[in-house]
């Protein structure tokens, strides 16, 4: 009984120091258990020396701007199905080592630009099971680490190639149930999902929502010839989402070969050709070789119509010649001297 006693002393002692109220912290594991415990902000006094922290199953909604300057060595932190609606740039700033973010099943409509900016060496972020309409063209400085990246469950119609492009380690990227667009606007994605999949990477693909003659098909198997043209109604779409989408989509376009109007957010802006420019080569290719063809044919038959002609006047003059007349005593000198000195 004794023994008892002294053990729960210790592990009161080990728990308690350094800890919020509500929450169970363990030196050995370095980690603070403070999940289904009703907190509406990040905890204070947590202990500096924690590398995890379960924050998940509460009612926190907003995360403040130093809530993790006490907490500077986490490496896992789970936010998991809580009440945050979005998420304030540098809120994790601080956080040097992290390596998994965890914001599942949260109310997040839209991540702004940067936002997860100075994380060097976070790998994992899962933003599924949450409401995001539209993600920023890059996650923040010192990203490029991730390996896994989550927007599963959301309301994503489309996704910016150049934040996919930001992430040059990612090993795998869960994108179903949202409803993408299978217009134009996307067309860079299924340019990047394919060299993403062609270098070994995982993906669970794209299926489209939209339009309606492709709604529950793979975006890979959409053909090409079918983003030549952009609905207005889609742009239009984009626009009333994001105002400045239609910049973004000007300077997302031209990287992938497809040329528009600067002031044409519309059809212009985000017409893609389909198989640019190896099918623009092929057919410049073949219409050089037939017009090559044609003209060679051309010539021969012209050098064939001279030389025919040539020869069936040699022949003619020559009968003319031969042949006596009257009246031709006196003109036929002049009139076979040309002849003659040509065949000469």
């Amino acid at each position: 009984g004794s023994w008892l006693l002294v053990c729960s002393f210790i592990f009161l002692a080990h728990t308690a120091r350094g800890c919020p109220d509500k929450c169970l912290c363990y030196t050995a594991s370095k980690t603070a258990d403070c999940k289904n415990r009703g907190f509406t902000e990040i905890p204070a006094r947590l202990p500096p020396e924690i590398q995890i922290l379960q924050l998940q199953n509460n009612r926190i909604w907003r995360i403040n701007q130093n809530a993790f300057t006490a907490t500077p060595l986490l490496k896992i932190l789970d936010l998991s199905n809580n009440s945050l609606s979005s998420v304030a740039p540098g809120a994790f700033q601080k956080l040097r080592y992290l390596q998994v973010l965890n914001l599942t099943r949260n109310l997040i409509h839209y991540i702004e630009n940067k936002t997860f900016s100075f994380l060097p060496h976070l790998k994992e972020l899962d933003l599924s099971s949450n409401s995001i309409i539209r993600l920023p063209e890059t996650f923040g400085n010192s990203t490029g680490n991730i390996t896994l990246l989550s927007v599963k469950h959301n309301k994503l119609q489309k996704m910016e190639r150049i934040l996919l492009e930001s992430l040059p380690n990612l090993k795998v990227v869960l994108f179903k149930d949202n409803p993408w667009q299978c217009n134009c606007n996307i067309f860079g994605m299924k340019l990047w999902l394919e060299s993403f999949l062609y270098r070994g990477g995982i993906s669970d693909g794209i299926i489209c929502s939209a339009p309606g003659i492709r709604k529950g098909k793979d975006l890979l198997k959409v053909p090409y010839e079918l983003f030549g043209v952009c609905p207005l109604r889609t742009a239009q779409v984009h626009l009333a989402s994001s105002h400045h989408h239609g910049w973004e989509q000007q300077r997302s376009w031209p990287k992938h070969g497809h040329h528009g109007e600067p002031g044409d957010s519309g059809r212009a802006s985000c017409e893609p050709r389909p198989k640019g420019r190896p099918g623009s080569l092929r057919h410049a290719l073949g219409t050089v070789v037939i017009t090559g063809v044609l003209c060679g044919i051309v010539c021969l038959m012209m050098l064939a119509a001279a030389a025919y002609g040539c020869a069936h006047a040699a022949v003619t003059a020559k009968c003319q010649r031969q042949r006596p007349g009257p009246g031709r005593q006196h003109g036929a000198p002049e009139e076979k001297e040309p002849f003659e000195s040509s065949l000469a």
